[in-house]
């Protein structure tokens, strides 16, 4: 047991903090010598764009995101926005033409992913970009979101940066975890390609584009996939979008259990183990980032069981068990007492949960194309 202690806790420490560490390091040694990025280009040398909303029942907030985007500092008749209703049972459309949406899309139900492809394949733009209906995107975003593709002819996908916002004053802490993600993107960019991407802010060379198993959203499916196929996947994080998180930690776990109802079909069956088509660094992130943060439910239980089975036979595993049930009691702790360092431990073990349970789910049933609005982001 003791093998399997040591090897399953370097492994989570390594996913946790070493692998970022590891990037921080090396982005640090490959500065040298590097010049800064050019800037978005003049207008004039500005690629067209579509940016495409794919909405089920958004009628609270759709009018408001079309607005936000024909408010962006991008010229008028180089910009074409599309909302793609999903079979969407309220007046949506409706709203969204109000707004002044360019087009229009009212499909049958068939999951965000379906109602993508038809826009994209609606589309006219030489860039296709992609936002939630609740994300707000800053001025100058789309800028932004479309310079690297100018700066680059390999890059053929982009995903901006969005800052979770918690108006109500909730207890999930969704934006401690996400700004270390934002982080790591950073370094992955800069290094190789990202091994993520988010629904608020992305857009890729429409060459590029490809139509993936409506199960299979493209925050994890595309930059990979993009990588396969010799493109590279960058992160620009002056392309800013905010949106409001799940006030509720509880109600997070019940977000990222539903994610990955989708992400572990990916995981299995969409190619993200089949490491052809990487480089030796990018596997290497595929690993770190991706699989063995996916694994992590698996290991904590394995790194809990064979302290408890230890902890008589040494003490760093007395002092492992009593750290990790700490970590537990202050995570049962958090709803009558909720202090941050408490609230910080709930979110880490409902969230790791919530890989695991994803996992249960897709073992127990299909996993079905169409989404819902998660309660309290509208």
């Amino acid at each position: 047991m003791r093998p399997l202690f040591w090897i399953c806790a370097a492994l989570i420490a390594w996913a946790q903090a070493g692998y970022g560490l590891f990037l921080a390091l090396l982005a640090k040694v490959r500065e040298i010598g590097e010049t800064r990025p050019p800037g978005p280009p003049a207008d004039a040398d500005l690629p067209t764009v579509t940016v495409i909303v794919a909405a089920y029942q958004e009628a609270s907030v759709i009018a408001d995101k079309v607005a936000n985007l024909r408010a962006l500092d991008y010229p008028a008749d180089k910009l074409e926005v599309i909302v793609a209703c999903d079979g969407s049972p309220d007046d949506t459309a409706a709203r969204a033409r109000a707004a002044g949406a360019t087009r229009v899309l009212e499909l049958p139900r068939g999951g965000k992913v379906r109602a993508q492809d038809a826009a994209v394949r609606a589309a006219s733009g030489e860039i296709v970009a992609f936002s939630d209906a609740n994300a707000f995107w800053a001025p100058d975003a789309l800028r932004q979101l479309v310079a690297p593709f100018g700066a680059d002819p390999a890059v053929g996908y982009v995903c901006g940066q969005v800052t979770f916002v918690n108006d109500d004053g909730g207890t999930n802490q969704e934006g401690l975890y996400w700004r270390y993600e934002m982080a790591l993107r950073g370094f992955e960019s800069r290094l190789a390609s990202i091994t993520a991407g988010n629904g608020a802010i992305y857009a890729t060379r429409r060459a590029a584009y490809v139509e993936v198993d409506p199960i299979m959203g493209h925050d994890l499916m595309f930059p990979f996939t993009m990588v396969k196929r010799g493109w590279r996947a960058v992160y620009a994080p002056d392309a800013r979008a905010t949106e409001r998180m799940v006030p509720t930690i509880e109600g997070e776990f019940a977000r990222k259990r539903r994610m990955m109802t989708h992400g572990w079909p990916i995981v299995l069956r969409g190619g993200m183990l089949s490491f052809r088509g990487y480089g030796p660094l990018y596997a290497l992130m595929i690993a770190s980032h991706r699989l063995l943060r996916y694994a992590s439910p698996f290991l904590h239980a394995a790194v809990l069981a064979t302290s408890v089975a230890l902890a008589r036979r040494g003490r760093p595993y007395a002092v492992a068990l009593a750290g990790q049930l700490l970590v537990l009691a202050a995570a049962a702790l958090a709803p009558r007492v909720p202090l941050r360092p408490f609230l910080v431990a709930r979110y880490y073990v409902l969230t790791t949960a919530a890989l695991a349970a994803g996992l249960w789910d897709v073992a127990r049933r299909p996993t079905e194309a169409g989404w819902e609005p998660p309660p309290g982001t509208r």
